[in-house]
């Protein structure tokens, strides 16, 4: 059974590489963006038809924290939905079996304030975070893409909605990166030169964090275990402060000096934590806990950068 995950060399993509190479019963096939512009119609329908994938995971997106949200909207919203709009053709005109839609670090596509914690059935009950609205609309976009293609041509696919996530191949940007990579670079760097943190917003935010290896864990249990029209969440189950998360960090890291907060820059949704009642009823849990996945991701960070290796995003 061949499965083609797009976006095989980013955070998710590269975790899901590594977990369905284990798996004997699917032969894996990846194409860097170098090699196939997902955004490209044609090139994505002329790989299908030399490969004719069986399974399709799409965790190709363009992604970014908060300030990358606010300062390309545009981007976040054309590039994502054409690379949704042409992976679902393509997987629809050459008959793949299963599509899973991995909205990587989506639960952006739910309300502002959205009572906590998070369920399925809250979506577009609510106007969006604008930081983000841009990502999300295009995400939400294609959720709905993958309910029309299942009610009009009875299509086996669903949508899986991850936490914020985090691993090996994340991006460590200290302005384009997500919270927490962004956070083991500051803390990194401020180690090394002996320098103050500075951080944004006040610390109170909460948010909810899975490690990468969970979520290519939790996709390979839905293949087999979910198909319903209803995107489902995929979490941790709790979650946690800003400054308790840079306190985390900090200790990872081995950081000695002082932390300051940044008041007028946002602190984005005041909390996200989503509801995985659902896809704990089926039987799936995550096994990394946020200090074993920060530890091991702070660990590979310093491997990559003790090998000076330029693909790592800093």
């Amino acid at each position: 059974m061949k499965v083609f995950i797009a976006g095989s060399s980013g955070l998710v993509g590269s975790a899901l590489v590594r977990k369905f190479n284990k798996i004997s019963k699917y032969e894996v096939l990846t194409s860097k963006s170098s090699e196939l512009d997902l955004r490209n119609t044609n090139a994505v329908f002329d790989f299908f038809a030399e490969h004719k994938p069986t399974v399709v995971i799409d965790a190709a997106a363009k992604v970014g924290g908060i300030h990358a949200n606010a300062t390309y909207p545009v981007e976040f919203l054309i590039e994502n939905t054409e690379i949704q709009i042409n992976l679902f053709s393509a997987a629809h005109k050459f008959h793949c079996e299963k599509l899973v839609f991995s909205l990587c670090s989506s639960s952006c596509v739910y309300p502002k304030d959205c009572p906590q914690p998070i369920k399925e059935s809250f979506l577009l009950t609510g106007p969006l975070e604008i930081t983000n609205q841009a990502y999300a609309i295009a995400k939400i976009a294609g959720m709905k893409l993958v309910e029309s293609y299942r009610n009009q041509y009875q299509k086996k696919w669903i949508s899986a909605m991850p936490t914020n996530l985090f691993g090996p191949n994340d991006n460590f940007s200290k302005t384009n990166g997500h919270v927490l990579p962004a956070m083991i670079r500051k803390f990194h760097d401020a180690k090394i030169k002996n320098e103050a943190v500075l951080l944004w917003g006040d610390g109170t935010a909460k948010r909810e964090f899975l490690h990468v290896d969970d979520l290519a864990d939790a996709i390979d249990f839905l293949i087999d275990h979910y198909d319903s029209d209803e995107a489902i969440n995929i979490g941790a189950g709790k979650d946690i402060t800003i400054l308790e998360l840079a306190n985390l960090v900090s200790e990872t890291v081995g950081y000695e000096g002082s932390i300051k907060w940044d008041t007028s820059k946002p602190n984005g949704t005041p909390q996200k934590l989503l509801d995985t009642s659902k896809i704990n009823s089926l039987g799936w849990r995550p096994k990394i806990s946020l200090v074993e996945g920060v530890s091991k991701t702070y660990d590979w960070f310093l491997a990559e950068t003790n090998k000076n290796n330029s693909s790592i995003r800093l």
